[in-house]
């Protein structure tokens, strides 16, 4: 939290979480996103005798800040993405190929981190959507201003001529970018899933027998859970597999290194989500990964298993300190 003489932060400090979710969406990245936000209510900290309320609420005055930090953060960086974007389908057995630097990757992000603790069910619903893998990478197939666009309008549903003002620009201006911006989308795709709903049982049965049978190193029962044309990938390398089949040979491969292993639940990223844990020579169990999960149907579509475990720990800090005492149990 930003320290000010003049208490400002207990203003400005509420924020945070809408904010880093914004800049999640914008930047494809819980790391990124956590500098923008903190780079945002600094500026703020430092501009606030020149903030006037009668021309912006401190909300839309904030949103401006965030959304022009990110429109400078995005000015030199590549586009991040999912390993589908990035290269074909693998063959099972033809190896995991290279690893593609940091920058290159839709990084996950902790629920906590984006999504406020007591929001509205419904909103809530909308906002798991729309920090889910798929839809953020998705979102980077647009040019920044149009992707400020969309998440304001389409995600955060604000009026076309609050954006105009915050963008600065005409509110014909801002039509077009949201048209131009939702045919991209439509024609790039958001990818099957849906958010976790910890309150649906045939959800709830799903992942349970998920887990169960990623424990057991079952699988049979594992496959018979995903869908036929399900994805697998282990950013970050660019190796990604289709195909119910194809994952079925990779986890059958001798050299298939899951025996052992177990599934913590964690929440990131609007998904289904776990740490999986693998134990270390003290016995203990110690994060390995972090796998996000795409269901649909009633069946797995699609797994993302983020292997810098060590990197991300610190950001999911506060979320995996409970789960991981009880992975570390005995029996």
């Amino acid at each position: 939290m930003i320290t000010t003489p003049t208490g400002e932060e207990f203003r400005l400090e509420p924020f945070r979480t809408e904010l880093t979710g914004h800049c999640y969406r914008m930047l494809g990245s819980g790391f990124d996103a956590e500098d923008a936000v903190q780079e945002t209510l600094l500026r703020a900290w430092r501009s606030f005798d020149r903030y006037d309320e009668r021309r912006a609420s401190l909300r839309t005055w904030l949103y401006s800040i965030a959304t022009n930090v990110c429109l400078d953060m995005l000015r030199s960086a590549q586009r991040r993405a999912l390993a589908m974007d990035l290269g074909p389908a693998a063959e099972a057995g033809s190896g995991i190929g290279r690893p593609a630097p940091e920058s290159a990757w839709v990084q996950p992000v902790p629920d906590a981190l984006v999504l406020p603790p007591d929001g509205d069910p419904e909103d809530l619903a909308v906002l798991r959507e729309t920090i889910r893998l798929a839809f953020v990478a998705a979102l980077q197939h647009l040019p920044p201003r149009q992707r400020a666009v969309l998440i304001l309008r389409d995600v955060l549903r604000w009026k076309a001529e609050e954006v105009a003002t915050l963008l600065e620009t005409t509110v014909a201006s801002v039509t077009s970018a949201l048209q131009r911006a939702r045919a991209t989308l439509r024609a790039v795709g958001t990818g099957p899933g849906e958010p976790f709903r910890p309150s649906d049982p045939a959800q709830r049965e799903l992942l349970a027998r998920y887990c169960a049978a990623f424990e057991r190193h079952d699988v049979t029962a594992l496959v018979s859970l995903l869908h036929e044309d399900a994805t697998m990938s282990m950013p970050p390398f660019v190796w990604w597999l289709r195909g119910r089949d194809q994952i079925r040979r990779v986890l059958l491969a001798p050299d298939a290194s899951c025996e052992g292993a177990r599934l913590v639940p964690v929440e990131a990223n609007g998904s289904p989500a776990f740490w999986q844990t693998r134990p270390g020579p003290d016995g203990a169990h110690v994060p390995f990964g972090l796998v996000v999960l795409d269901v649909s149907g009633g069946l797995v579509v699609g797994s993302t298993t983020y292997l810098d475990a060590d990197r991300l720990l610190p950001l999911f800090s506060e979320s995996v300190a409970s789960p991981l005492v009880a992975a570390n149990a005995p029996g």
